[in-house]
């Protein structure tokens, strides 16, 4: 199995549901096509470089993947078919990649964003803390 890293930049216009279908497929043919999702990175849209199919703005999405060429070849020939792709680059980084280590770092990375989101508690409202540690109540002006 390889890695591989495909960056998609794509139409910006595109209403929050259509591009959630279009990151959808992407996963579900890496899927289909035996491969595994490492990371999905919505990098949200940005400035172009220069104009794509007249558009100075894109919408940017980085997919860490594993499998083989097929997964690759498919996700391309989507890309070329589908107008809600603006462009695509895949860069292969790993030739020989072990699956099972790859699905323990991903294991690891989820455990380790689960432990960061129930460590941050939020304070209760009209609490804040100073530097201090001291709690600021906020007093509302009625």
């Amino acid at each position: 199995m390889r890695r591989y890293e495909t960056i998609v930049i794509a139409d910006p216009d595109l209403s929050d549901e259509k591009r959630d279908t279009l990151f959808e497929r992407m996963k579900d043919i890496i899927s289909k096509q035996g491969g595994l999702l490492v990371e999905f990175d919505d990098w949200g849209t940005r400035n172009l470089a220069y104009d794509i199919n007249k558009k100075t703005r894109g919408h940017y999405v980085r997919l860490d993947y594993c499998g083989m060429g097929q997964a690759v070849n498919e996700l391309e020939r989507f890309f070329r078919i589908d107008d809600r792709a603006m462009k695509y680059m895949t860069v292969l980084l790993e030739k020989n990649v072990n699956e099972e280590e790859i699905k323990a770092q991903i294991t690891k990375a989820t455990q380790e964003e689960a432990k960061a989101g129930a460590t941050e508690n939020p304070e209760p409202d009209g609490e804040e803390k100073t530097d201090a540690g001291e709690a600021v109540t906020e007093e509302s002006d009625s």
